[in-house]
């Protein structure tokens, strides 16, 4: 049976000790052992953690968004942005080549291109993690077989705001799955 574990955490770069994000004083991220819904390297050591148990979990690029790939920072000419008010380091969002949700960051311009970033904000980060464990449950059958933590009816009849995703735009929440909210 898998584990439905509840945390609350605090995110800084390892590198800059910057604050990135936290749920601290706010819901706690829960998350289904086994469904990839938080990066790896969180859940390899957080799921072997109980109740109570606070640690700094330290996890290399790899392990979290992935290294930077030089091939998904792209040029693209300023007529595609029209209508759009292009600053550095906005994000904007398009479909991909299967129809999905992606995120890009605006790296640069010029009066004829745009300098997009497809890697993840954090992408190429060592990130450390303050994370205490606040509970520890089974997962019930619907939340395996959905996905959700806390099953449709817990969602409000949809898949966000049930702990599954990330219900913020703000790409720096550590979960990576959920339904994409």
């Amino acid at each position: 049976m898998s584990k439905v574990i509840s945390i609350e955490y605090t995110l800084k770069d390892a590198n800059s000790n910057e604050q990135l994000d936290t749920n601290v004083g706010a819901a706690p991220l829960e998350f289904i052992v086994g469904k990839g819904q938080i990066i790896p390297g969180l859940e390899s050591k957080v799921k072997d953690m109980n109740v109570n148990d606070e640690a700094d979990v330290l996890v290399q690029a790899v392990d979290a968004y992935g290294e930077i790939k030089e091939e998904a920072i792209q040029t693209l000419p300023r007529e595609q942005f029209a209508g759009i008010e292009i600053a550095e380091g906005m994000s904007l969002y398009g479909t991909g080549e299967q129809g999905e949700t992606v995120q890009v960051t605006v790296k640069s311009f010029t009066e004829e291109e745009v300098i997009i970033d497809y890697n993840h904000p954090m992408a190429g980060k060592t990130l450390m993690f303050s994370v205490s464990v606040l509970a520890i449950r089974e997962a019930t059958e619907e939340e395996l077989q959905t996905g959700v933590v806390g099953g449709m009816a817990a969602a409000g009849g949809g898949c966000c705001g049930g702990g599954g995703g990330s219900t913020t735009t703000d790409s720096s929440a550590p979960s990576q799955g959920g339904c994409g909210c």
